[in-house]
This record gives structure tokens, sequence and C-alpha cells, in this order.
């Protein structure tokens, strides 16, 4: 339920801002391409954006100054493009990062797939201002190694996965910020070399996600089925555990982060559910309630569809909706923004990334967008791997509408207007705020003035609260 309230206390005009648009219904929205990458400033960003103040930060897979990869800085409007780090093989420098970085204080940190003076990967630090690039940690293999995801950061200290190394198959592990400390938590075990399977899975490709003293995340392959998992463990690597076996009907292949909210675990499976193609699922944090919130439906001959093919990324959630991006399909074949409820209800594609041309594989907005989005105020942020105005991938936003519910004094009535592009909305009102208030469907009926949804009341007994309900 979308809800949103104003308060009538007999005054001339009250116009406040209010939530992002209901799920299900596609309203007027604002894509905008805030940064085409040109290989020289970074090239196609595999990860997921964060938000300091009015600047994102993020990183890009190759290109920069040496052709290894980037951090960067963009600021909302598209203004101001920094590149922080440009990362440089043969130095002992990391290369190649395919994650988001993580922010505290002035300090980002964040990780690279390849390089190091193993070639299996680094954990580094630097500065917002570019200064004080840091090497934290250089994987060995038998520590870990081929970080792919975020890291999280609780206290002074980090967590994160490898895709490899450890006892062969991935690692959860865990570092101080200073780069001291260094654990690693659980090695992912063998795979039987005949069937693909063990009891805990492998190849961790996704961020974690904290509540209390216990890790979630999930594997991209392995379990009963070879299809993937969800699992738990404590901060001190103790208690893990298999919480969920992919079976390919309920999804395979999880590659993105977890999300989670009242014990409930929400994520997305880049293959496998009803068509093949990727879903949405939850599970409670204790294993149980495995559902599969929504299925990707299969595209057309020429590989389009309506809503996208396999999901990747991060999932955020914002009040009972989830957002989200698919690598492929959409109108162009080219990969979607999606949103949807947590009970698997309301299903909208919010964005098609458009058609390429060209020898450079160019377009206006970018193509194949391969992390989860950021969420600030009525506007999401993210990147997409390709496309552009070069061709190396972009930088972008949309930006929602924003509902506003009015209330004006006219004579001996009150009028309370909303916009009637924000359909399925009904007028509720009660006179106090207490707990146990009793809101009531108010009894006039809105009628359309001037593209406005309009109820008068008289100006009579108690005060009333109105609140907008769908």
């Amino acid at each position: 339920m979308k809800t949103f309230m104003k308060k009538l206390l007999f005054l001339p005009a009250l116009i406040a801002s209010l939530d992002l648009m209901p799920v299900g219904q596609v309203m007027a929205q604002t894509f905008t391409n805030l940064h085409s990458f040109t290989n020289g400033d970074g090239a196609h960003p595999l990860s997921g954006l964060i938000l300091l103040g009015n600047t994102l930060y993020g990183t890009t897979s190759s290109g920069g100054g040496f052709g290894y990869g980037a951090v960067f800085a963009v600021s909302t409007s598209g203004t101001d493009f920094t590149n922080l780090h440009s990362f440089n093989f043969g130095t002992g420098d990391g290369i190649t990062p395919q994650a988001g970085l993580i922010l505290s204080g002035n300090t980002l940190y964040g990780t690279t797939e390849g390089g190091g003076s193993s070639h299996a990967g680094i954990i580094f630090a630097v500065n917002t201002d570019s200064s004080g690039y840091t090497n934290l940690h250089t994987f060995t293999g038998s520590d870990g190694g081929n970080p792919y995801a975020r890291l999280i950061l609780s206290g002074n200290k980090l967590y994160g996965t490898t895709r490899n190394g450890g006892a062969g198959y991935g690692t959860v592990f865990a570092v101080n910020t200073n780069g001291t400390g260094f654990t690693n938590l659980y090695s992912f075990t063998t795979q039987s070399q005949s069937t693909f399977t063990n009891a805990d899975g492998a190849n961790p490709q996704s961020g974690l996600v904290l509540s209390g003293n216990t890790l979630y995340g999930t594997t991209h392959g392995a379990g009963y089925y070879t299809w993937g998992t969800v699992f738990a463990v404590n901060t001190d690597g103790t208690g893990f555990t298999n919480l969920h076996n992919f079976g390919y009907n309920d999804g395979a292949g999880p590659n993105g982060g977890l999300s989670i909210s009242d014990n409930i675990l929400y994520g997305t499976a880049g293959l496998g559910g009803g068509s093949g193609y990727g879903t949405v699922f939850a599970i409670n944090t204790n294993g149980t309630g495995f559902t599969n919130l929504y299925n990707f439906t299969g595209p057309a001959f020429n590989n389009t569809n309506t809503d996208g093919v396999n999901p990747t990324g991060d999932l955020i959630l914002s009040g009972n909706t989830l957002y989200g991006v698919a690598n492929a399909g959409g109108y162009f074949n080219h990969g979607t923004m999606f949103a949807v409820n947590t009970n698997g209800t309301g299903f909208t594609n919010l964005h098609n990334f458009t058609s390429i041309s060209g020898p450079l594989l160019t377009n206006s907005d970018g193509t194949s967008p391969s992390a989860g989005l950021i969420l600030s105020g009525n506007t999401l942020y993210g990147t997409a791997d390709n496309g552009g105005s070069s061709g190396y991938g972009t930088v972008f936003s949309l930006s929602f509408p924003v509902l506003q519910l009015a209330i004006t004094r006219f004579g001996t009535n009150v009028i309370v207007t909303w916009p009637t592009n924000f359909p399925g909305f009904t007028l509720i009102s009660t006179t106090n705020l207490v707990s146990q208030a009793v809101w009531i469907t108010n009894s006039t009926v809105p009628v359309i003035v001037n593209g406005q949804n309009t109820v008068t009341n008289p100006v009579s007994g108690a005060r009333n609260f109105f609140l907008l309900k769908k």
C-alpha cells in the first residue's frame, strides 16, 4: 500500500512533495545520460554507484590512463567528471575492477578482479579527492582470488567475497579498513568432478548483506543442483548455513547481491525460472519460505521481450518496491530497468535501453546494464556496460514525477487536489494521528478540474488529516 499524508489546518495552500510513482503505472519519467565513457576516462563500467552529496563514485573495468580500469567521480548533473585513479598493470596495482565501491568518511574502498603481485586481485582504498591511494591487501589464491563483488563495511571492518581461491571455489573474508587483520572466514568446498555439485555452493560473484552478526550472500554455482545457493555465515566465520539450493525452475546462477527487510532476503537469479531467463526471489533469513516473485519472460525470435532477460546486479528496496536491471532483452534486446513489489505484483518495465548503430555500437543511453541501481529522492542512478556516444558505456539517471497533494482554503470550503496521472489513489481522512487512528474514505467523489483530481469539503467540525491510499 502506498500512502501519502496532508494535514488540514484551515490554512492557505499547503503543498508537499511525496513519494515515487506507484509500481505498475508507467508515468512520465526522465532518462538522462549523465556521462558517456570515451575509453581514455574509463570504459565498460560493470559496477554500481555510490553517492556522497551531489557526487557519484564508481569504477570501470577497463580504459582509463593505462587501459586497465579506473575509479571515477561525476556529479549528479553529469558535470565535473574526474578520473580519481587509473589502474596500472605491472606495478603491483590491481586491474579490471568488477565491483562497486563502499564509502567511509572521505575514503572509498573497493576491489579489483585481477592484478596484484599474485594476479589474483587486491583490496584498495582511495580518498574522494584522489589522494591516498593504497593497496590494502593482495590476494594470493590461498586466501581467495578474483573478487567480483562490492564490499560492505561494519565499524572499521570490511567484508567481501572472492570468486575463486581458498579451497578452490571462492571465499568469504574480512579485513580492517587499514589493511590489517585479514581473515578468511569461509572457503567454499570442492565440487564433485562428475556432477559439479557440493553442499555449500561455489564461486560467489555477489556482495554480502549484514544483519546483526550474520552475513548473507549467494553463490553463482554448485550446491545440490549445480545452480547456486543462498548462504549465511557469522562475522566470526562460524555457523555457515546453506539456506537454499537453486534448482533451475526457481532460478539459477545468481550473481547479484541481496537486499534485506524484516528478516526477508530479496535477490535475482540470472537464469532459470519459468521461462529460463531469470527470476526475482524472496527467502526468509532462516531459509524458509522461498518464493519466486517474478519470472522474466522468454524473448521473441529477435531476442526482444517486454520485461528483460538475465537480471543481474543488486536489487534495491524502497518501501515495498524493489528496483533492478536486466542485462538483455526488453524492446531492443539491450536490457531494461525494472520495478516490482515485494509481494511479486506490479512488475513495471521502467526503461528499455535503445538500439545501437555504427561501427562503435553507439546509442543515446547505453546498453547491457550489469550493476544494481541506487536511489536518491525520486531519482535512480546506474551504469551501462556498453553503448553511449563512444560505445564504452554510460552513467545514467532516471527521475520519476513527484506526486503532490495540495490543500487550498476557498471561502467556507477546503479544496484537496492531486494529479490525474497518478491513477488508483483514494483520498481518506482521520481526525487524529494516534496509533489507533481510524481512517475513512472521503465521502465526496473527486472530479477532474484542470487536469487535477479535485475534492471539495466544507470547513466544519474537527481538524482532519488527509491521506492518499493505493
